[in-house]
């Protein structure tokens, strides 16, 4: 019987370098400009980059094909129950119950960040069980899709976390619509957020997000007003770290996490944005083209598709929320914000995709005999 385990130069021919070469120069400028913020926040970033490296090479050898049929409902039903906890136990801060705190040690965790992998997960196991037909899915299939996207949506958008559930709709609706969906479907359901929009802004939206809603189309609030004031002294090559008083001064508000990118362009201006923004680009059409290889089996392209969709919309968010044309929201830069959390969900996704495409042919390890059984 061949071992999982049996790590062998057939399989690293078909790891995939440049995704990880393509991180590198993103770790290397979050990790300079956290450091000049602050440097024991640099001890943690470091700590988290240790943490993160374990987490992608014990999902780099986990056997995920072969435990998919057990372990995605398990691991669905798991995060749910924590984000069911956060609504009675949960840990508020700042205003907002999104934490749980582990007894005994006093440590929290965000069950928020961990329903990104159990839907990218979830998902993938579906599809791949299930394949879309060439025409796309049925209203029917779609349905039970949208179940599982739609729970963890609305639980988090009670703590409230609107940002992060908002995330997992996109993501989750956007890697059904590259799969394949019928188009009346995405038809009727514009038509429908159309005329439910007024009702949605009324009932649907806390105070406190009608006001973000409202900053963003009138005036800037204090926190865009400083990260719009950092950027724009920092000019088209940026400015020396004494001479960012923005950041330096403590104007700019949680400048080595939600608002990073404000840092980026004081210290390194117009030219450092667009380096980091283009990385990001990058690294996110390389992953969708992952995603879009026709002889590609639908683990890898949906882990993919996600993966490009979640970078994109982080990223987007977050920017557009800076500059002003997004409200304000607590979503960091994804990989590049300071943070431990999210850093290390981003590792294991990245890892679980590795370890598809690496094993993708390699006998003993590929079978779907169990999952069959199991089903």
């Amino acid at each position: 019987m061949l071992s999982w385990l049996n790590l062998n130069e057939r399989v690293f021919k078909n790891f995939n370098y440049l995704l990880l070469i393509q991180l590198i120069p993103i770790f290397i400028i979050s990790s300079w400009l956290v450091f000049e913020i602050n440097p024991e926040l640099f001890k943690k970033q470091m700590l988290y980059y240790a943490v993160a490296l374990i987490a992608f090479a014990v999902s780099v050898i986990v056997p995920w094909r072969l435990i998919f049929w057990w372990l995605v409902p398990t691991l669905y039903g798991f995060n749910i129950l924590l984000l069911l906890l956060v609504d009675v136990a949960g840990k508020t801060i700042l205003g907002a119950q999104r934490w749980l705190e582990i007894p005994g040690i006093g440590m929290t965790i965000q069950p928020s960040e961990f329903i990104k992998v159990s839907i990218v997960m979830t998902l993938a196991y579906m599809i791949r069980k299930n394949p879309p037909p060439k025409e796309g899915y049925s209203w029917m299939a779609f349905l039970k899709f949208s179940i599982l996207i739609v729970i963890p949506f609305l639980l988090i958008a009670k703590e409230p976390d609107l940002g992060t559930a908002m995330i997992v709709l996109i993501v989750g609706f956007g890697m059904l619509f590259v799969v394949g969906v019928k188009k009346e479907i995405w038809i009727s359901l514009i038509i429908l957020m159309s005329l439910s929009a007024p009702l949605l802004y009324k009932y649907g939206l806390k105070t406190y997000q009608k006001q973000r809603i409202y900053d963003m189309v009138n005036q800037p609030s204090y926190q865009v007003k400083q990260a719009l004031i950092a950027i724009g002294s920092g000019g088209f090559t940026g400015q020396a770290k004494e001479d960012s008083t923005q950041t330096q001064l403590k104007f700019l508000p949680i400048s080595s996490s939600d608002f990073i990118f404000a840092y980026l362009g004081e210290r390194f201006g117009f030219l450092g944005m667009m380096t980091v923004i283009t990385l990001y680009i990058l690294l996110i059409l390389h992953l969708f083209y992952i995603g879009i290889q026709p002889f590609t089996d639908y683990y890898i392209k949906v882990f993919a598709i996600g993966l490009s969709l979640i970078f994109f919309v982080y990223m987007s968010v977050n920017i557009y929320m800076i500059i002003g044309l997004a409200p304000v929201v607590g979503v960091p830069l994804p990989m590049f914000s300071h943070g431990g959390t999210s850093f290390i969900i981003f590792a294991i996704l990245l890892g679980i995709l590795q370890n598809l495409i690496a094993f993708q042919n390699y006998l003993g390890y590929n079978s779907d005999a169990k999952v069959s059984l199991a089903i």
